[in-house]
């Protein structure tokens, strides 16, 4: 099967990019495929661990881990997370924090490659 890489660059909140991202990743995962996943922005504050959930608003924790089992590779840029305030202690268990290298290698060891957000 193939390796995708996808880059979540989400606009503010209401923005569907986050969302689109993580059932994406859901569904090339479970068809056998590799799946490598970039938070950056706004997308790097749903790293954060013990979220409340609220209905309607995009919070990570429970998808992500489900993701990371099933052997997905996720990693925030550290520069956005601490911008927001997000210290690495507090990030969900196995979510990596790396520079932007992290994601360009993985972008060139890739069959696909996708950019989500950005506006």
């Amino acid at each position: 099967m193939a390796t995708l890489t996808v880059g979540c660059f989400p606009g503010l909140i209401g923005n569907m990019s986050y969302d689109f991202v993580v059932k994406l990743a859901g569904a090339a995962v479970n068809k056998g495929h590799k799946v490598n996943i970039w938070f950056a922005g706004n997308a790097a504050g749903s790293v954060k661990a013990h979220q409340k959930h609220l209905k309607d608003y995009s919070t990570g924790e429970k998808h992500l881990k489900a993701l990371i089992e099933k052997g997905v590779e996720i990693c925030t840029c550290e520069a956005c997370t601490v911008a927001r305030g997000i210290q690495k202690p507090e990030g969900i268990e196995k979510i990596q924090w790396n520079a932007m290298h992290w994601y360009l290698a993985k972008i060139h060891a890739s069959d696909r490659v996708l950019q989500i957000g950005g506006e």
